[in-house]
């Protein structure tokens, strides 16, 4: 593992237990590509998370990822090093996107051209290292949001490929299968959620939301702003759910949820609700708030605006 990410990783906090939740990391130790490898199974949580129950039949496990079929041109893997990280295979007529590369997942691209013949565009949610990782190496180009660009010397310092950047309300046509980019920052300035137009009623939110714990890297104003657009665009399109950056079977985000953060946004806004701080804080999220079944870190008091 190159220095550039072990960095990346000791400075976003996750340590020995491979863990992408605030509330649960107990170490900050840079990790090295043997301890990489010794780090929780998927079918391994850390005490208090829901243990993970997978519905989709496997169609492919390795060493490094386990991939579920959603449907049948639809597909998602979990890698066992953050949290059951998850990328997404999408397949349309003509072109498949890879939705997230996972941490370190060798031969990524080798795998996904076992399960669909498309040509393969891949797209991130959002630049941090389980979700950008090694295999992002296998492909020629990678989508970002702009928005995060401001994270791509820290987690993305030595890809060579074509970055190229996302629009708001930009449309992949893979071919009978159509699939919007909507920008929903929040987790981080470039967070993106990505919707299906027709047909299957479903989104793809990386850690914008779902996952049971957001990490607000930017500020409760921003996650207001985000929220109060999703839960319209759930509405107006009749989104029944979006599956999360970390998927354990039972935890995609529905419209209630998205409605909770928006309301838990508000009152820390307006200074009803109050949250607790801690010295002990990855990537400088100190304060915490817990209500209706979701964390939300955050920086006490800069992200309280």
């Amino acid at each position: 593992m190159n220095k550039n990410r072990r960095n990346a990783l000791k400075t976003m906090g996750f340590g020995v237990a491979g863990i992408a939740f605030a509330s649960y990391v107990k170490a900050a130790d840079v990790l090295d590509e043997a301890t990489l490898l010794s780090l929780p199974r998927a079918n391994q949580t850390p005490q208090g998370m829901p243990q993970p129950k997978y519905d989709e039949p496997v169609v492919y496990e390795g060493p490094d990822v386990i991939i579920r079929r959603i449907d049948e041109h639809t597909w998602e893997g979990n890698g066992h090093l953050m949290a059951n990280e998850t990328i997404y295979i999408i397949e349309g007529n003509e072109r498949t996107i890879l939705l997230d590369a996972g941490t370190k997942i060798d031969g990524l691209r080798k795998i996904v051209e076992g399960i669909t013949s498309k040509p393969i565009t891949l797209i991130a949610t959002h630049v941090h290292p389980d979700h950008t990782g090694s295999a992002i190496h296998d492909f020629e180009e990678i989508w970002i949001n702009a928005g995060d660009e401001v994270n791509v010397p820290q987690f993305m310092a030595d890809y060579k490929g074509k970055v190229n950047f996302l629009e708001d309300g930009q449309v992949f046509d893979l071919g009978g299968r159509h699939i919007e980019v909507i920008f929903t920052p929040g987790h981080t300035p470039g967070s993106t959620t990505f919707f299906e137009m027709e047909g299957r009623k479903w989104g793809y939110s990386g850690d914008a939301f779902g996952s049971g714990n957001l990490l607000l890297t930017t500020n409760f104003s921003t996650l207001l702003a985000t929220t109060t657009r999703i839960e319209s665009y759930m509405k107006r399109h009749g989104i029944e759910k979006m599956y999360p950056g970390h998927y354990m079977g039972s935890n995609p985000e529905t419209l209630q949820r998205v409605s909770d953060l928006k309301k838990m946004s508000e009152e820390m806004i307006a200074g009803t609700r109050k949250g607790e701080t801690s010295g002990q804080a990855m990537m400088g999220l100190n304060g915490r708030i817990r209500d209706f079944g979701v964390n939300i870190s955050y920086r006490d008091p800069e992200g309280v605006k």
